[in-house]
């Protein structure tokens, strides 16, 4: 089967010199220049006839009666006019010797060709030419035919044509020579030429006349150009020429841009008005979709017509489509303060089939059309109160005895493209009378062994004048049906006759006119021991002491020991205060402590506390960066009045979350906008007064910081690590010193800016505890989400997560960076690492890690949580390696402690190089072994440094891990030894 294809057998030739045309004499040199007969040359030049009888210009020869014949004919100079093969077409007669009575044996009907390269003229007929010119044979040419007969018109002639070529050529010309010895012949005509492929348009490229290769069997290669509005689209675009003078090959191709369509395979013509091509390609022109034109020529989309659009996801060949109309029989149901809205959908849907709802709520007075404003944040829209697909909406938390107009908007996809407003249908709607909402939370004013008193807030909307309030407790260790219900007329109470020592739950409620509203979520609240009471009395004598001072108890005794009692979690006495008490403590001079969100009844008070509200107009979204658990995170630019403009990183939570998703979500910015340090990452604020939600930090641009030491593998200095860890040590002593306990630090939650200041960030694991995921770095297996492989003995066995076991956490972040982002204990399985861990085995150090840090690692790593350092520990001994770098430099010999040392795996378990390379996480190399000969681990033993240089591993830190694997390997060779503990 043959291998080259060829499509174009158009070949064409070029003439350097033919004697068919000569009118004149040639002018060519003979030699000998006379021969026996005075002022005869051997060949003589004639005038003649050829077959068709046109005159012509020939030499001929017939001395075959003398022996020993050799007569040369030397063309005059040649221009070889850059071809590198010449061919040469000889048409001419030979007589049969066999015809010709008493000839001698010497008799031939063949001669010889010959060609002389030269740069200039030389042969001339006074030179002796025919003895110094190295003449290079081209062949021996014989007659396929020969003449006998001689009649009284001439001879009958029986022309011979053959065509020889030679090559390769390299100077200006050459000089064509023909050798008798001992023919009757005439050399008819002599014509030379080159061969070339001729300039030809193919696959919508021009290719140039291009001549052949030095040989008969060269392949020269031609670069296409394009034809006018086309473009490539395999790139080179070429052909190939061969010797023939054919192309041959084709390679790559253009099409037709956007706008031209082809045209008899060689053309691009322009799409006439009233059609289009919308992309480059082989496509043909297209009419108009309906409702849009195109009035020039080449239009590449069709414009829309007056009231028509197109969304931003159409392609250019759909239709364009107009706005829906508005909803239509709108009907509602009151009850109370909530209300049910339906309707029936638009009666034109402008074309598409993507008409969504939307809500506008607007709260009046009883003039209604001068005094509406828009609705409370705290109105509640189910589904949604924007993109609604249905034509139902649920409307609660509405104000009782209140005008509302309620706006319902038809939109489809380009209702934003219309310059009017959507299409909307109005409906006015009264509330009725309803009871007051419910109380958010309760505060704990004083208390002693028997009683204790409790204020609250009036309800966000009371839907009428407060009557009173009714209280609801009961002992937190006995059942409800054990409770006591009495009334207050205000917004406190003292709650007497308890048990000393003893916790409550307590629940209230407001009650109108219109009945009581609903209880508010349980809260614990606790009397005094007699110790502590005698403690609190203590404390404050000294505060009575001055009048001015009395008000000051007060104030004190406003601390509330309580917490909310839904929250689902197994608490002992003690814990139960644990994390409000925190809400309270003031901690050391001058030291922020950190409060915890989920201690607020209302999450977006925690919000509004701690995080700044932006307004959206503020926030330019520019690409997307990632995904999170609630939606995408995008890569932005935040301008606010009166600073700079700054690169951001902007959370999302995606549209039809639940409220419990809201919560979560903005729980994040509740915790990090209490925190301000240059190594946690800095919440610039949050947005949810509109849609979508979103979380705004500062952006970093290297990423995660395990991600970002896998990209850079080998390329820091251990100087340059210690200060990458140095910085998150410091973002975590801030972080403890506020009594924050982080529970998930890892180096894929470390962020890295272009400085390569590495940021403590993702203070989000409270959801990996409740809801369920998966994550495989988290496992559920013990009971909630656990990062095991970053998680101390404690946490993971009692969920007892402190500071100390952020530093567990800590440990294993420096083993990260030291390995440039290795996974901790390989591919083990979260068991098997649970086991060792108990079975007291530790990581062992990373290639190149010096003693000192990993001795660090492994003090951080100690099972009893009391031994190990405190992040102000950690920071003051990284700075004193950074300052006495000297210290770096030692390596340590094997700990106590077993090591589970993965990174050096036995090579017997491999049976190619393959397989090897990819346990050491060097697969990326595994064409430069194998095509440089290293095929077997056989070979890979015997590998040097030179020998890493030379196949192409440049980077030091891969050769350094390689060449470790390697001399282990050898080792393993050389030794039979019982190999070490080790998983």
């Amino acid at each position: 089967m043959e291998t080259l294809m060829r499509f174009i057998s158009v070949s064409c030739a070029e003439t350097v010199m033919d004697t068919r045309t000569a009118t004149a004499e040639l002018g060519w040199t003979a030699y000998p220049g006379s021969g026996v007969s005075e002022d005869r040359y051997k060949w003589e030049e004639v005038s003649g006839y050829d077959e068709n009888l046109n005159t012509i210009r020939t030499y001929q020869v017939c001395n075959v009666f003398e022996p020993s014949q050799n007569n040369w004919l030397l063309t005059t100079f040649i221009d070889r006019r850059g071809a590198q093969r010449i061919y040469v077409e000889m048409r001419f007669t030979v007589r049969d010797c066999s015809s010709i009575p008493n000839v001698p044996g010497s008799c031939k009907e063949t001669f010889n060709l010959y060609y002389y390269e030269t740069d200039s003229v030389i042969a001339t007929k006074g030179t002796a030419f025919w003895m110094e010119a190295p003449y290079l044979k081209v062949d021996t040419i014989a007659a396929d035919e020969s003449f006998s007969q001689v009649d009284f018109g001439g001879r009958l002639m029986k022309v011979n044509t053959e065509v020889r070529s030679f090559g390769p050529l390299s100077q200006n010309g050459f000089y064509l020579a023909f050798q008798d010895y001992g023919a009757c012949m005439s050399l008819l005509s002599v014509r030379v030429f080159y061969k070339k492929c001729p300039s030809v348009v193919q696959n919508f490229a021009i290719f140039p006349e291009t001549m052949t290769g030095a040989e008969s069997t060269s392949l020269v290669i031609a670069r296409g150009v394009c034809i006018p509005n086309s473009e490539e689209v395999d790139v080179p675009i070429k052909l190939y020429c061969n010797g023939d003078g054919e192309w041959m090959v084709p390679i790559g191709r253009c099409t037709c841009k956007a706008g031209f369509e082809p045209d008899n395979g060689n053309v691009c013509r322009a799409c006439p008005p009233g059609t289009f091509k919308a992309s480059q390609g082989e496509g043909l022109c297209l009419q108009c979709p309906p409702n849009s034109r195109s009035t020039s020529e080449a239009a590449t989309i069709c414009v829309c017509r007056n009231g028509y659009y197109r969304a931003d996801g159409d392609l250019p060949d759909m239709p364009c489509t107009s706005v829906p109309s508005g909803p239509r029989n709108v009907i509602s149901i009151v009850n109370e303060t909530s209300v049910i809205l339906e309707w029936h959908p638009p009666r034109e849907t402008g074309g598409r089939d993507d008409v969504l709802y939307n809500i506008v709520c607007k709260k009046c007075r009883a003039d209604r059309q001068t005094h509406c404003s828009h609705c409370d944040d705290n109105v509640e829209f189910v589904p949604r109160q924007v993109g609604l697909t249905e034509t139902r909406v649920f409307i609660s938390n509405l104000m009782a005895h209140t005008l509302y107009t309620f706006e319902i908007q038809a939109v489809n996809g380009v209702s934003n493209k219309s310059p009017y407003p959507a299409q909307h249908v109005s409906i006015d709607i009264t509330t009725n009378q309803a009871a007051p909402s419910i109380i958010p939370i309760m505060h704990q004013v004083s208390s002693t062994m028997k009683s204790f008193t409790l204020s609250w807030p009036q309800p966000e909307q009371p839907n009428g004048i407060i009557l009173d309030y009714e209280l609801r407790f009961y002992e937190k260790d006995l059942s409800e049906v054990n409770s006591t219900v009495m009334k207050s007329q205000t917004n406190t109470a003292r709650v007497d006759g308890l048990k000393p020592g003893t916790v409550y739950v307590v629940q209230v409620r407001a009650r109108t006119v219109a009945g009581f509203g609903k209880y508010s979520s349980k809260m614990c609240f606790q009397t005094l021991t007699d110790e502590d009471y005698k403690s609190e009395l203590r404390e404050q004598l000294p505060l009575i002491a001055g009048s001015a001072a009395a008000g000051v108890v007060f104030i004190v005794s406003l601390v509330a020991i309580s917490i909310v009692c839904s929250r689902k979690r197994a608490y002992s006495k003690e814990a139960v205060y644990s994390d409000k008490l925190q809400h309270y403590s003031t901690g050391s001079p001058g030291m922020k402590i950190y409060i915890d969100p989920f201690t607020y009844e209302d999450p977006n008070e925690a919000v509004h506390e701690f995080a700044k509200e932006i307004d959206v107009s503020t926030v330019k979204i520019e690409e997307v960066i990632g995904a999170g658990e609630f939606g995408e995170v995008y890569k932005g630019r935040l301008k606010l009045p009166g600073k700079r403009e700054i690169y951001v990183a902007i959370k999302t939570l995606k549209a039809g979350y639940s409220e419990k998703q809201r919560r979560d979500f903005l729980s994040e910015a509740s915790i990090m906008g209490q925190f301000d340090h240059p190594n946690i990452i800095r919440l610039e604020g949050v947005v949810t007064k509109s849609r979508p939600v979103m979380i705004v930090t500062e952006f970093m641009e290297n990423g995660a910081l395990d991600s970002f030491l896998r990209q850079n593998d080998g390329q820091f200095t251990v100087i340059q690590l210690v200060g990458m860890m140095r910085g998150i040590a410091a973002g975590m002593k801030y972080l403890s010193e506020m009594n924050y306990v982080h529970r998930d630090l890892a180096a894929r939650n470390i962020l890295v800016n272009s400085n390569l200041v590495c940021k403590v960030s993702d203070f989000g694991l409270s959801r990996y505890l409740q809801d369920d995921t998966s994550d495989p770095t988290y496992t559920s297996s013990l009971g909630g989400k656990i990062p095991v492989r970053w998680t101390s003995p404690e946490a993971i066995a009692y969920r007892k997560f402190t500071s100390a076991s952020d530093v567990w956490s800590y440990g294993i972040v420096m083993w990260e960076v030291m390995s440039f982002g290795e996974r901790p204990y390989w591919d083990m399985s979260n068991q098997d690492v649970i086991n060792a861990i108990e079975q007291d085995y530790r990581l062992p150090p990373p290639m190149d890690c010096p003693a000192t840090l990993h001795q660090l690692m492994l003090d951080c790593w100690q099972k009893d949580r009391n031994a190990r350092p405190r992040f102000n520990d950690i920071v003051n001994t990284l700075d004193k390696l950074i300052r006495n770098p000297t210290s770096l430099k030692a390596f340590m010999d094997l700990p106590s402690q077993p090591l589970l040392d993965r990174s050096i795996p036995d090579f017997n378990a491999f049976s190619s190089v393959e397989e090897w390379l990819g346990a050491i996480k060097m697969t990326q190399y595994r064409d430069n072994f194998l095509n440089s000969g290293f095929t077997s681990l056989q070979l890979v033993a015997q590998m040097t440094s030179e020998d890493l240089l030379r196949i192409g591993v440049t980077l030091a830190g891969h050769q350094k891990k390689i060449l470790n694997n390697v001399q282990s390997m050898q080792l393993q060779m050389s030794q039979s030894v019982e190999p070490q503990k080790h998983l």
